[in-house]
């Protein structure tokens, strides 16, 4: 915490607190996630200390011929991964942590009160008092950054009083300037406004009370998932309410040129960062000390968000691995002994910005960051958007997850200020990390009965009997409760009035007509027909932000029961072989752990051997009568993903012949879906999502289908118009997915 809050002194630990009330509870031991039995979905376990198969995606394998693309994209099998799986989830039910909703005492009492209280909150032990501007000084003055300044004046042919000239720029521009005052400001300010928006804003106190221990015993990094604006300023006023150290906040540097807001943010902990660093590497290294120094020193914990921007769609994105790579750098080199890595989740019943994100999935630009911009939104105040849930994870020590994996001798042999590029091995550790913290966010998203209702209805356009309608999200309900999934429904509400009080706080989006419920695209029908399909896309997409929130614990049973129906064939290797196909393909669109498409493929058949859905053999996987309901709801509910691919890749192979940016290649696709939408030739609107249309793209470069080549500008694609069809036709089940080295199934 910064010292001007934080008191130099360690506090005597302490119950965790919330204005007088005792939480309930404390924190319980962490126990790693076991695999499920594999011998219920009749495949054998791959062997311990393996991680079986690198996928053909972009995170192994050497680059593949264009010829042996499509063939390769299922079968390749890496480089095995060092040391035992580091996420392994488990598939039998666990007790969830209870909930308590912060914004019920707030509504009882003085919001000034609240905003001045007596905040003494717990530190890290290790805590050597500082101010804002002393952290910056030794940034500057620290042995890594002066060594890059004097290269650089020497390559330069510059003094190196003009370079550091331009490092305390850097610094001034980046740095937060932590003030009690700001944070208690927005401690008020935040309580009417969260008030007026939120009906609850619950949090697991469990998850508070072991942030607490962590926080003193070690520095912590927080790692929230990302899907609104409010996500920081909900943490930060968190972790006021229950009296724990305010995060430093890494925030992009848009943020700065909203007048009086940016420097407000500044004083309450916000540090900025340049959205891309251009190779500058003076940047570089005043930035990474400035969070290391901030790190090692246990000013404060460190938040930021691995998926490096807010996801437009409900669903995780892949990770970025910069700033995961700085923190945990200290750690490598012996800095600190050890460092705490804290996955949030933070589910919303409804997102703020939810059409937003729908329009700019269409190509309407994403408005600036604005101070007017933000005064113009204040209307929302008078919107109700429910319920927040937030999951404080189970504190995850780096030290125990490079035990046994990562050798930090290599470092010892070098000097620390001398920049080192990271060793394969290391590159491997961050990512399976990011990837590991990524998915325990995911496993403890909290669904609400409106993310069913959404799911169900996008499978029975244009309209669905109510009362149909109530009965399927009854059944998807059981459904997603025996696959693991975290449902949080409304006390003492029967099914009818859960799902009415879905329509009406999403309204915007759907509504109930003699009986009937109907998306709501009003006025489709008296536009052109460009603006009817406009409008459609808009409601379409946005409901399906909503479903999208139940594919992360549909997407491996799901691509089971999607293999099953492309393959035609019982056969467990054909069914593996277009499975690990299928992920590839997906690996933008969903988070799956690097390197273990088997242990997937094994999940995948045990939730639907645990449902009854199929029976499987050591050589056969066949719907049960019982399943086949399930497999057609499974595949129904991707379909808009295999048939928005197929579109997308049917443009590439058919319209591009020339080089092109991704820029060219946005507008192109959405114009040629656009077309097929108009003429109905195809019902698929969700093609017309440009976060589908890059995630494909990106697919087809890891399949080296595509080759991408970096230029002074940017960034240009040359298609491979035959390995791009014969991935289409594997797509359309017209040729066989190519056998993968299966030799353990």
């Amino acid at each position: 915490m910064a010292p001007p809050i934080a008191p130099s002194p360690r506090p005597p630990p302490r119950p965790l607190q919330r204005a007088g009330q005792p939480s309930r509870g404390g924190p319980g031991p962490w126990v790693p996630r076991e695999a499920a039995v594999a011998a219920v979905a009749g495949v054998r376990p791959p062997r311990r200390g393996r991680a079986g198969e690198r996928g053909a995606g972009r995170r192994g394998g050497a680059r593949r011929t264009m010829a042996a693309a499509a063939a390769a994209a299922a079968a390749a099998p890496g480089r095995a991964r060092r040391g035992a799986p580091m996420y392994s989830k488990e598939l039998t039910s666990k007790k969830r942590d209870e909930f308590e909703d912060i914004l019920e005492e707030r509504r009882l009492s003085s919001d000034l009160r609240y905003a001045m209280k007596c905040y003494t909150p717990v530190i890290y032990k290790g805590l050597s008092p500082c101010k804002p501007n002393a952290i910056k000084s030794a940034v500057l003055q620290s042995e890594q950054v002066q060594y890059v300044i004097k290269q650089l004046a020497k390559e330069m042919g510059e003094s190196p009083d003009i370079i550091q000239e331009e490092a305390m720029e850097i610094l001034d521009e980046m740095g937060h300037s932590m003030q009690l005052g700001a944070v208690r400001f927005f401690a008020f300010t935040l309580s009417k406004i969260f008030k007026r928006l939120f009906q609850r804003v619950c949090v697991n106190e469990e998850g508070m009370q072991r942030l607490q221990h962590a926080i003193q015993e070690h520095p912590v990094v927080l790692l929230p998932s990302h899907r609104s604006y409010v996500d920081f300023l909900m943490l930060s006023y968190l972790l006021y309410t229950y009296d724990l150290a305010l995060p430093v906040i890494a925030a992009g540097i848009d943020f700065l040129g909203m007048k009086i807001v940016g420097e407000l943010l500044r004083r309450a902990g916000a540090f900025f960062m340049r959205r891309s660093f251009g190779g500058n590497r003076l940047y570089w290294a005043v930035f990474a000390e400035y969070v290391k120094t901030m790190l090692r020193s246990g000013y404060a914990p460190i938040e930021f968000f691995l998926e490096g921007t807010r996801s437009r769609t409900a669903k995780t994105l892949t990770p970025k691995f910069g700033l995961l790579s700085i923190v945990m750098e200290p750690f490598f080199k012996r800095e600190v002994f050890d460092t705490y890595l804290v996955p949030i989740s933070i589910s919303y019943e409804r997102i703020l910005e939810e059409s937003l994100y729908a329009y700019e999935l269409l190509g309407v630009p994403k408005p600036k960051e604005s101070t007017s911009g933000l005064l113009k939104a204040r209307r929302i105040l008078s919107d109700n958007f429910g319920t927040i849930h937030i999951y404080v994870g189970q504190p995850v020590s780096l030290r125990t997850l490079a035990s046994g994996r990562i050798n930090r001798c290599p470092y010892n042999l070098v000097p620390r200020h001398l920049p080192q590029k990271p060793s394969e091995d290391i590159q491997e550790f961050v990512s399976d990390v990011a990837y590991k913290m990524e998915l325990l966010q995911i496993e403890n998203m909290v669904l609400s009965p409106w993310v069913l209702v959404a799911a169900v209805l996008l499978q029975n356009l244009p309209a669905m009997d109510f009362e149909l309608l109530i009965e399927k999200t009854l059944w998807l309900k059981g459904l997603t409760q025996t696959f693991g999934g975290f449902i949080e429904w409304p006390d003492n509400l029967c099914a009818k009035k859960a799902v009415m009080s879905g329509l009406t706080l999403h309204s915007n989006i759907a509504h109930l007509v003699d009986g009937h419920v109907v998306l709501n695209d009003k006025g489709v029908e008296d536009g052109a027909v460009g603006e009817i399909v406009f409008k459609r896309a808009l409601a379409i997409l946005m409901c399906a932000t909503y479903r999208n929130q139940l594919l992360n614990v549909f997407v491996r049973p799901s691509l089971v029961a999607v293999a099953l129906q492309m393959t035609r064939s019982f056969r467990k290797e054909e069914v593996y072989s277009c499975f690990s196909f299928l992920r590839d393909v997906f690996s933008d669109e969903f988070i799956f752990f690097p390197g273990v498409s088997l242990k997937d493929f094994e999940e995948g058949c045990f939730l639907l051997t645990k449902c009854d859905a199929i029976q499987a053999t050591q050589q056969e996987i066949y719907p049960t009568d019982k399943g086949s309901v399930i497999v057609s709801f499974l595949s129904a509910m991707f379909r808009p993903f295999v048939e928005g691919y197929q579109l997308i890749f049917r443009y590439l192979s058919k319209e591009t012949k020339e080089a092109f940016t991704e820029k060219q290649f946005i507008p192109g696709v959405r114009n040629f879906v656009f077309q097929l939408l108009e003429k109905g030739n195809t019902q698929c609107y969700e093609a017309l999502s440009s976060d589908m249309q890059k995630n494909a793209l990106a697919a087809l470069v890891q399949l080296g289908a595509v080759k991408k080549k970096k230029m002074s500008n940017g960034f240009t694609y040359n298609v491979n118009e035959e390995a791009v069809n014969k991935i289409l036709d594997m797509f359309d089940a017209r040729i066989p997915v190519q056998k993968p080295v299966a030799a353990r199934l």
